[in-house]
């Protein structure tokens, strides 16, 4: 079954809410504008039940289908906040706020969600109760963990509950999902070495942090490339280094900042353990000492079997099963999405954004051509997972 005629018919609505939320980004949990247009459509749509403030500002909205025999509750989620960056796309509908733009593709996300809403609440063809889930601060702000803090899966009474983000570079039209971890867990990590600074001029008579700093990097890749079984997936990625105030002075200290990423907690727990005992030996072997301060972020993305088969399924209806990919690679970025498959059963998705910028650029853009696919998706998932009795 293609894309829904009656979602065709208010694509270029759906596009107009997008490029809105696209000129108007908000960070973190501090989404008021966002949430606040968000909860206006969906009582604009005759939703039943309209909840803001869950997880600080995320929104929950309930749509009751026709019937509700079957008692159960599917959560659709869509993450509402934009990037601490500026634009550079020239576009009519620009980022109107420095320092923030919509680069991961969010304004899309919530749009279709949107779409989808507005059609269920029109239909209700389906036996049970759809609830849409905006959540704030998925980038590094952990507002899908802070929504299911606050309830949000025993307050509503949610069963199975399913995310859906845009792909670049995957043809528009296609979808990719798999069973188990489709995103990885996102660690960070900071490591302080301390030396015994000195002239620039007398190395001799110092322990230079910035020599140690310097081996430490290239030493640690061989934590991956010869502690990780060579069939499991992880990155190890030193992406700040900080020593030194003059080109005469020898620095005290050195700090080395990076991130992690594992698709395996096993192979997490095992990283973590030998940076542990590396990181001190391989300092003290220079005479310096380092301590490792390491953080665990969002958990795996872990798709669960029969829902992620479910997906696949619904989403060969709209764009046919020859365009979709129920295997795709996994990807080594993170989701808190995951926060919430943790609490209950469900998939994760992607769709194909087509020939854009990556994510996290200046110039990337959300492609309208996705929003009544994606709409489309959202509304064949409710009815087939809640059908009408």
């Amino acid at each position: 079954m293609p894309v829904l005629n009656r979602i065709a018919d208010f694509h270029a609505e759906i596009a107009g809410w997008r490029q809105d939320f696209h000129a108007h980004p908000e960070i973190l949990f501090a989404v008021e504008r966002t949430a606040t247009q968000v909860a206006m459509l969906l009582e604009s749509f005759g939703c039943d039940e309209i909840v803001t403030g869950i997880g600080r500002t995320g929104v929950v909205a309930i749509i009751n289908g026709k019937t509700n025999t079957s008692g159960r509750t599917i959560g659709l989620r869509a993450d509402m906040d934009a990037l601490p960056m500026s634009e550079k796309t020239g576009l009519p509908y620009a980022s109107t706020k420095a320092g923030m733009m919509h680069a991961c593709g969010h304004d899309g996300h919530m749009s279709m969600l949107l779409g989808a809403a507005k059609y269920l609440a029109e239909t209700r063809n389906f036996d049970g109760r759809i609830a849409l889930i905006f959540q704030p601060a998925e980038e590094g702000g952990g507002g899908g963990r802070e929504m299911v803090q606050d309830g949000l899966m025993e307050r509503f009474g949610i069963a199975e509950v399913y995310g859906m983000h845009n792909w670049p570079g995957m043809p528009i039209g296609q979808f990719g999902i798999r069973d188990g971890g489709i995103m990885a867990a996102t660690d960070r990590f900071a490591i302080d070495i301390e030396g015994i600074g000195g002239h620039a001029a007398r190395p001799q008579q110092t322990i230079d942090p910035v020599v140690v700093a310097a081996h430490l990097i290239v030493a640690l890749q061989t934590i991956v490339s010869r502690n990780i079984d060579p069939l499991k997936s992880a990155v190890l990625s030193v992406t700040i280094v900080e020593a030194g105030e003059a080109d005469n002075v020898i620095a005290r200290t050195a700090r080395l900042q990076g991130t992690v990423r594992t698709l395996d907690e096993a192979v997490q727990d095992q990283i973590i353990a030998r940076m542990e005992q590396f990181i001190p030996a391989f300092a003290a072997s220079f005479g310096a000492r380092a301590t490792l301060n390491y953080m665990r972020g969002y958990p795996v993305t872990r798709n669960t079997p029969d829902q992620a088969a479910f997906a696949a399924k619904v989403a060969g209806e709209i764009v046919g099963d020859d365009r979709v990919d129920a295997d795709v690679p996994p990807s080594m970025g993170g989701e808190d999405f995951s926060f919430m498959l943790i609490e209950r059963p469900g998939a994760y998705i992607f769709i194909g954004n087509g020939n854009s910028s990556e994510l996290h650029t200046d110039d990337y853009d959300f492609n309208d051509e996705n929003l009544t696919i994606g709409a489309s998706y959202w509304v064949r998932l409710a009815e087939r997972a809640l059908p009408s009795r």
